[in-house]
């Protein structure tokens, strides 16, 4: 009998109750009915749903990094993430770069824009970028340096554009500097105006080959540990083009024609330890290596060099040169090696470093 009338009111109350329903995202958005005062409100949703990180379209970003390259962009994208530290825009087809392609990139710390078509930089395109450290402007069509460039600047490459010119403003300002590129720009003789590195005080690094400059630049900064001048017109080397520089480490010369280094020359460069002159049209070593105390490397190759010295290399006493010779390269000039002293070699390292070879008439 109990039995019976469990079933019964079992069935009594399923029947009461309505049919399950599934319910949809489109039921919270119902409206009560009216007069249904009993019933509980439907949960407000905003008219606007939050989406994720905006993304330039084709683009990627990921930590803070806008990768846009190799798309055959045509100008800057927009909406990219004002976060992004890192924008890589290089290998795209970008002719311009206006005043507010990256007004809304205040923590942006790294441009990349190397080959593209660019010719045209508003002069205001860089001036809301407190916080840039790098730009690599490099393979592209700019005919000057980009006017009003971010104090912050530390590393700047604007090698491979078509720079004629430049001026005494050009880094004004920029004294957080360290790396300078500017290679590979048709570069004459006196383009480079008296002045122009001035504010440059703690760059380490500058790099001006393969132009057609005829003179070591005037007016470097003493901070200057690499000074690299390859490739270009550069005929003779004065002693006073390199006045003051302190702190030169390297310096590299090659493939210029240069045919004389003024006597007291290295007397100005007390720390070099690496000297490139190879490829020139040398007829002596230079002078001033025996009193040289650090210097180490002297590339010397492919030159007209026809006689060597006993004591063009090494001072009379080894109490007075610091540091031996690691490498000296003397092939490819017409030197007859086989009447060159062995005590001409008594500062160096070890046999090995010296390289000689057999001259070939070009």
């Amino acid at each position: 009998m109990r039995s019976a009338c469990l079933s019964l009111l079992l069935a009594t109350a399923c029947w009461a109750l309505p049919p399950f329903r599934q319910s949809g995202f489109m039921d919270f958005m119902m409206e009560d009915e009216a007069g249904s005062g009993d019933r509980v409100s439907a949960p407000v949703v905003p008219d606007v749903v939050e989406r994720g990180p905006v993304c330039p379209f084709r683009c990627q970003c990921h930590l803070r990094v806008t990768q846009c390259s190799d798309l055959g962009l045509k100008e800057i994208p927009s909406q990219i993430p004002p976060e992004t530290t890192l924008l890589d825009l290089q290998n795209n087809k970008i002719t311009e770069i206006k005043e507010n392609d990256f007004k809304n990139l205040k923590g942006l710390h790294a441009l990349i824009l190397v080959n593209n078509l660019l010719s045209v930089i508003h002069p205001k395109a860089f001036s809301g970028l407190s916080k840039l450290q790098r730009l690599y402007l490099s393979k592209n069509l700019l005919k000057e340096v980009p006017a009003n460039m971010p104090k912050s600047l530390q590393e700047l490459r604007i090698h491979e554009n078509a720079i004629t010119k430049i001026k005494k403003s050009s880094f004004q300002g920029m004294t957080n500097v360290i790396v300078m590129e500017l290679g590979s720009n048709p570069l004459k003789g006196n383009s480079i105006e008296f002045g122009a590195f001035t504010d440059l005080a703690r760059v380490s690094y500058i790099r001006i080959a393969d132009t057609n400059i005829t003179e070591i630049p005037k007016g470097l900064p003493s901070s200057l540990s690499e000074l690299h001048l390859d490739s270009n017109k550069i005929s003779k080397v004065m002693a006073d083009s390199l006045k003051g520089m302190k702190n030169l480490a390297k310096l590299g010369l090659g493939y210029n024609e240069i045919s004389m280094v003024e006597n007291g020359t290295l007397a100005n460069v007390p720390h070099m330890r690496e000297l490139h002159l190879d490829n020139n049209a040398l007829t002596a070593v230079p002078p001033g290596l025996p009193e040289h105390k650090y210097i180490q490397v002297v590339y010397l190759h492919a030159n007209k060099i026809a006689a060597i010295g006993t004591e063009d290399f090494c001072p009379p006493t080894f109490n007075y040169k610091k540091a031996m010779y690691s490498g000296i390269s003397l092939f490819s000039n017409p030197v007859p090696y086989w009447e060159v002293q062995p005590i001409t070699f008594r500062c160096v390292f070890d046999r090995s470093a010296i390289q000689l070879g057999n001259y070939r008439k070009k």
